[in-house]
């Protein structure tokens, strides 16, 4: 499977139905690749592709059809997915290796690593058909922590945004309520990232504060508070550190921010949220 750490993809098959299961499945999988119709790929999955498991074969779950609609960007057959099995959809399918079922985060960990900003928009229009609020939490900060062979195991949605450098991303997570955990990592991205990369990382920073009830104590920060003070600006710094309100500015856009994700990027340059600092 395309979600699992290439280091892992080493059992052999030794049964003809398995290898056939496997050929299905390969098949598949180039037939998302190229994009072709919902129909054709509907057809294929529910009468044709399958996985071998338990010892027998079963047919593609639309929460698998899903993964390979977001590592190849086909938002045709994946909102046609969502729509059509809604929250069963975002099922975490079990790991091929232990057998164990992992988060459901491992949908929107994908969503993120590949920056599928389309298919994250339409994944977060799900979020209404879950049961109950905890499903709700559980789906927008799990971990991935019921398995540790699926990539990124282990990382909230959030999180990988903001090691990715995946502003766009990292709006529609918090806009939709995900925790704005990861300032700590926010910081060390920032200052450790390549030029090119420090714009998206200085606005996933920026979006945090936004996203944060208040400013959680940080060592870095008390550490190397000259330097900090300079990246971040004396009433940013400030804010952080507990020695000062935050800037009027960003208590201003605290709640634009929270009406929706395109009343941010809409705004001028001047009034961006790095404009407070």
């Amino acid at each position: 499977m395309p979600w699992l750490l290439s280091s892992q993809v080493e059992l052999v098959s030794s049964s003809p139905s398995e290898r056939q299961c496997e050929r299905t499945a390969f098949s598949f999988y180039c037939a998302v690749r190229e994009r072709l119709p919902v129909w054709l790929l509907e057809d294929m999955r529910r009468m044709e592709v399958f996985c071998w498991e338990d010892g027998r074969p079963r047919a593609f779950l639309p929460s698998e059809a899903l993964l390979y609609a977001l590592v190849h960007d086909h938002r045709d057959y994946a909102r046609y997915l969502l729509n059509r099995y809604s929250a069963s959809a975002l099922r975490a399918p079990r790991c091929s290796f232990c057998r164990r079922r992992s988060s459901s985060a491992q949908h929107l960990n994908m969503a993120v690593r590949y920056d599928r900003v389309s298919i994250l928009g339409t994944m977060m229009e799900t979020l209404k058909d879950f049961d109950t609020p905890s499903e709700r939490r559980e789906f927008l900060d799990g971990c991935g922590g019921g398995c540790s062979h699926v990539a990124d195991a282990g990382k909230t949605a959030v999180l990988l945004a903001v090691e990715l450098s995946r502003p766009d991303c990292l709006l529609l997570l918090l806009v939709h309520g995900a925790r704005p955990d990861g300032l700590d990592a926010a910081l060390q991205t920032l200052v450790s990232c390549d030029a090119p990369q420090r714009r998206d990382a200085q606005r996933c920073l920026d979006l945090l504060l936004l996203f944060l009830p208040k400013p959680l104590p940080l060592r870095r920060l008390q550490e190397e508070p000259q330097r900090w003070q300079s990246l971040l600006g004396n009433e940013v710094f400030g804010w952080l550190c507990g020695l000062a309100p935050p800037p009027l500015l960003l208590q201003a856009l605290r709640c634009l921010a929270r009406s929706g994700p395109d009343q941010i990027s809409k705004l001028p340059d001047f009034l961006q949220p790095h404009s407070w600092q």
